[in-house]
């Protein structure tokens, strides 16, 4: 199983409600068309999450949100790719944004908290207030599990497996459980080019940036 990650900056302060809209209510549905796209789901940094990330690159400063499909081998990419083409062509495609981290990373492991009693294969499709994503070195995703407030995590590696991403699925109150998360990253005392957590997206729920647009 392949995750395929976008790291994405909207590039228009103005532009959330109209990147969140296309989205979620055109973009990320369409791929369910798709045989072999098994999950798809994109989170948050609202301002909260960014001033509780611990480590951030300047490659991942600017963004805003994060989204993640799990697709089930590589023969799912050339259609993946192929259904992003022809709805641009079709003028589906949302122009004010910039992926800074994106493309296929294999599924290394996967892990559950003993307490959720779902197994570790289907912790993604789980219900969760938000996830702590944590991008560049190799973490104990074991022991990432084991703290307070986290159901489960996956991990995944680029092609060379010079990097990780690490996606816990926190069930717990996302804030108070970054704050230890946090903590937990920074004893790992690894550089890291994101630690830190992003919000679930409910719908029509956009309202994140709105006071950080200019009047």
């Amino acid at each position: 199983m392949l995750g395929f990650f976008s790291f994405t900056e909207v590039t228009d302060p103005a532009g959330h409600h109209a990147y969140n809209e296309w989205h979620q209510l055109d973009h990320l549905p369409e791929q369910f068309s798709l045989d072999g796209v098994r999950f798809g789901q994109r989170w948050v940094c609202t301002p909260r999450c960014r001033s509780d990330r611990v480590a951030v690159s300047p490659l991942l400063s600017p963004c805003h949100y994060m989204t993640l499909y799990l697709l089930q081998d590589v023969d799912v990419l050339p259609r993946f790719f192929g259904l992003a083409a022809r709805l641009r062509e079709a003028g589906r495609f949302f122009a004010a944004r910039a992926s800074h981290l994106s493309g296929p990373f294999s599924l290394t492991g996967r892990w559950v908290a003993p307490r959720v009693g779902v197994s570790a294969d289907v912790v993604p499709f789980r219900p969760a207030n938000g996830v702590y994503v944590v991008v560049g070195p190799e973490v104990d995703a074991a022991d990432l599990t084991a703290q307070a407030g986290v159901a489960g995590a996956w991990a995944f590696a680029d092609e060379e497996g010079a990097r990780r991403i690490t996606v816990a699925f926190v069930d717990g109150d996302l804030p108070a459980v970054a704050a230890g998360l946090g903590q937990w990253c920074l004893r790992e005392g690894r550089a890291m080019e994101w630690a830190g957590p992003l919000e679930r997206i409910d719908a029509y729920s956009w309202g994140w940036f709105d006071r950080l647009t200019p009047q």
